[in-house]
């Protein structure tokens, strides 16, 4: 159970870079991207391309999280300049890059035409990269000498890669926090909330839409490229329903730890991310429920975290509604009792 558990922290953090990279299209731009689904696929399927050519699993994963970007960037230009609908242009996108990654990944095929899947076993990844220094530092043991005196079980191999994507998370959350601050950063937030207002300001609103959506997509392909070296493959069909996954992430984090500043709100985006994947596997340890309905388990999430907020609020409204009127009825009461005190006096 424990190591379950763990596993679903780690992957919960590596998929909270896809979940802030949703939040800055639908929160940040209010812009409703739906390439996501071919952008995480294509973060995944460049790394795993180039790591097997032999490259240096660092440099495949600065070249996919570029391809994402890029790929951001062309939704935008569709947005923008061709003047399609932004729904309409992130499914465009999204349906193109389904053959751009078969294309990327069968680089590495015999025919050179297309692939479906890359496996990475017996590869080198930023993650057994990481594992050949932390090994040497010799926290392993400690740490799980730590876990063992407090009733834990069934240990993880290493504790290396939850604090590897932690460093790595916090980094990304650290630089969009203090973007989002800067004179493009608010920029951006503007045009999101008001395109006509930062228009009036000579702002040009095309190219802070077109960067939003590539950095967005530049994160969402690396937490594809991520992903793919943690399960050791890259596959056609890993950016499946991505966008609700991390729109869930979205709505969770906001619901729990609410939204007053933008580090409080990444912060939640993350929290939300690990949220899901826990809830996700404790879902499938449910005797009753399989693997095939990941994508029920999904939905259901999704709408309880939909749902619940809402009742929540009616609830809260309810209640300071009944106190303004208790205090209401409680000062016309004094205000009675104190005429008739004072006609009585008279």
């Amino acid at each position: 159970m424990f190591t379950a558990l763990f596993g679903s922290v780690e992957q919960g953090i590596i998929y909270a870079i896809m979940a802030l990279g949703v939040y800055l299209t639908f929160r940040v731009l209010d812009f409703p991207d739906l390439t996501v689904d071919g952008s995480f696929v294509t973060g995944a399927g460049t790394a795993a391309m180039m790591i097997v050519l032999g490259y240096n699993p660092i440099l495949a994963t600065i070249v996919a999280m570029v391809a994402g970007f890029l790929a951001g960037c062309m939704t935008g230009l569709l947005h923008t300049k061709g003047k399609i609908n932004p729904l309409l242009s992130g499914i465009l996108m999204m349906i193109a890059l389904y053959s751009i990654n078969l294309r990327i990944m069968g680089i590495t095929s015999d025919t050179g035409v297309t692939r479906p899947n890359i496996p990475l076993l017996n590869t080198d990844t930023v993650f057994t990269m990481f594992n050949d220094f932390w090994s040497k530092l010799g926290i392993d043991s400690v740490l799980s000498s730590a876990v063992t005196a407090m009733g834990g079980k069934s240990l993880p191999s290493t504790w290396g890669i939850l604090f590897f994507m932690l460093i790595i998370t916090l980094i990304i959350k650290l630089i969009m926090d203090r973007f989002l601050k800067t004179e493009i950063g608010l920029a951006i937030r503007a045009t999101g909330d008001n395109k006509r207002m930062i228009r009036s300001f000579s702002a040009n609103t095309d190219s802070l839409i077109i960067l939003g959506l590539g950095l967005s997509n530049g994160m969402v392909a690396l937490s594809g490229a991520l992903i793919a070296q943690y399960t050791k493959f890259a596959d056609i069909g890993l950016g499946i329903g991505m966008i609700v996954v991390g729109l869930a992430s979205v709505i969770i984090g906001e619901a729990i730890f609410g939204t007053k500043s933008i580090m409080r709100t990444t912060f939640a985006v993350i929290a939300g991310a690990v949220i899901y994947r826990l809830i996700y596997a404790l879902a499938l340890r449910v005797g009753w429920l399989d693997t095939g309905d990941m994508k029920l388990i999904t939905a259901i999430i999704v709408i309880l975290a939909l749902i619940i907020p809402q009742v929540l609020n009616k609830q809260k409204e309810k209640k300071r509604k009944a106190k303004r009127l208790a205090a209401r009825v409680a000062a016309q009461k004094a205000r009675l009792n104190v005429e008739q005190g004072g006609n009585g006096l008279a």
